[in-house]
């Protein structure tokens, strides 16, 4: 770190007064509060948990949004306002976690519908659906048979029985980050498969 971009520590009393300050609306005591902490939010924080600096820095800019917006709520002048901040910024990367879990959810499922429609799709009105469905039926057990057994399994556990990836991956002894890459290896080998 260069020289010019340590800042020194404040004291309680230091931050006290600018607290007060930013609270009511003083921007210069806001910037204040992200120079003397926003890089260690950064570097200690965010880019320790979420490694990926463009995210790190949209978390960033997002923790001293709301640290300004909600900066009226800190009363805590016990101990220094870089705790207050440091637990919005884990938040946030929870957050951001979270959102990357529910669109890979959203990924999977747009996945596993493709699988399926691929397979499965014929017009509803054919008066044939029933024997059509029994063929296609027998068509991915047979495609199934041929796959690596922890493929198979994990298609008949996910698209067949329903299971959610919790669930799948606890029958199959892994953890769940380890299920997603066999089931979409899996997905990729069966349309290699199919049909048989």
């Amino acid at each position: 770190m260069s020289q010019e971009n340590k800042t020194k520590r404040p004291s309680l009393e230091e931050e006290k007064v600018v607290i007060l300050r930013a609270q009511s609306g003083d921007r210069a005591a806001a910037e204040q509060l992200y120079s003397w902490f926003g890089l260690q939010i950064f570097r200690s924080v965010i880019l320790a948990r979420l490694p990926d600096v463009d995210h790190a820095e949209d978390v960033l800019w997002d923790t001293f949004r709301i640290v300004f917006e909600k900066i009226e709520q800190f009363q805590n002048f016990d101990r220094s306002i870089f705790f207050w901040i440091r637990r919005i910024a884990i938040n946030l990367v929870i957050d951001t976690y979270r959102k990357r879990v529910k669109q890979s959810k959203i990924a999977e499922s747009i996945l596993a519908r493709d699988a399926l429609s691929e397979v499965m799709s014929v017009p509803e009105s054919s008066p044939d659906q029933g024997l059509i469905d029994k063929d296609a039926r027998s068509l991915i057990e047979l495609s199934l048979s041929r796959l690596h057994t922890r493929y198979a399994q994990a298609l008949r556990l996910r698209l067949l029985e329903d299971k959610d990836r919790e669930e799948c991956a606890d029958i199959m002894g892994v953890r769940v980050g380890d299920f997603d890459v066999i089931f979409h290896r899996a997905c990729v080998a069966f349309r290699d498969n199919y049909p048989p």
